[in-house]
């Protein structure tokens, strides 16, 4: 962990508590591997049932938007690193109890591989398209020899991916707000919802939009659940716990978690997605944008509230 603190240059943070340890960058970095994560756990989960051809948006186009998601979310998580020139000593050894090591090899894995998933659908955006050198072409055929191992190695990693970026706060457990379990789980929820949200954007199959509707409203519900259960382990433990839980319970964070995260970006999609799925027209813009924008909020909301909890000395 000393190491990890001098590459990202918080060392002198991590010891003041009145300090903020995280900016806005690191919120975005969460939210944009996220999604990126939900998109090709999706993808690749589909691919491995079979549904190619029923979810073509989902498996074959939407996965085009992960690897800009990763490199803006790797831009952001770079601008934030105070020394920027030492973030390749995080490559030099694997710590299996650190989860910044987790999250650097992981990204170092998922990131090729979904240029790599990309690259073999090209043609779905580019109908003409065709490589130029022989060992790309060569390169493609192997791929997809092997397309259904790519797909489990993608799911996995993604899967990693998007529980690792809730894992990434909760290891810090100086912070009580932090320190639970349920980010991981929540975080991971919430980038499939948003990786869901991004083919509802996308999808022209009136079948598949109706689909990943239900999916959405699925993955409300869960990380609906995970909100209750963090905060009922919250008002169950220490009385620092208490005092993080009561942030969004009458403290300086309730209105903007309430209001922004759960209302605008989960019960407001959800009763749209329900009221489209009953047959009644509602653009599918509107929802999708809004669970787009509560998954962004829950992570600004969990960072910013977390910094202000702390421990009582």
């Amino acid at each position: 962990m000393k190491e990890e603190l001098i590459v990202s240059g918080r060392m002198n943070d991590m010891i003041d508590p009145h300090l903020h340890i995280w900016h806005w960058q690191i919120s975005l970095y969460l939210f944009l591997g996220g999604m990126a994560a939900g998109i090709l756990a999706i993808a690749a989960l589909y691919f491995i049932r079979g549904r190619e051809k029923d979810y073509r948006t989902a498996v074959r186009i939407t996965p085009f938007l992960a690897p800009l998601l990763l490199i803006l979310g790797l831009l952001a998580l770079f601008i934030d690193l105070r020394h920027k020139l030492f973030f390749w000593q995080l490559y030099t050894n694997i710590k299996l109890q650190s989860p910044m090591s987790w999250g650097a090899w992981t990204l170092m894995v998922i990131t090729p591989v979904s240029f790599i998933w990309c690259a073999l659908h090209i043609r779905e955006l580019f109908p003409r398209w065709d490589w130029k050198f022989k060992f790309l072409i060569s390169l493609e055929k192997f791929f997809n020899r092997y397309k259904l191992t790519l797909a489990w190695v993608m799911l996995i990693y993604a899967i990693i991916l998007g529980i690792y970026t809730g894992i990434l706060l909760s290891a810090f457990n100086a912070r009580p707000l932090w320190n639970t379990s349920i980010l991981g789980p929540l975080f991971l929820a919430s980038g499939l919802s948003a990786g869901a949200a991004a083919t509802l954007l996308i999808s022209k199959d009136k079948k598949e939009i109706r689909q990943f509707a239900r999916i959405d409203l699925v993955l409300l519900g869960i990380e609906l659940f995970l909100i209750i259960h963090m905060f009922m382990g919250f008002l169950a433990s220490t009385q620092v716990q208490i005092d993080a839980a009561e942030l969004f319970l009458g403290g300086s964070y309730t209105m903007t978690f309430w209001v922004f995260v759960v209302f605008m970006g989960m019960f407001l999609p959800a009763i749209l997605e329900i009221m489209e799925l009953g047959k009644y027209k509602i653009p599918v813009l509107v929802p999708a944008v809004l669970v787009l924008f509560g998954s962004l909020m829950l992570r600004f909301v969990i960072v910013n509230a977390g910094q202000v909890s702390r421990w009582l000395y």
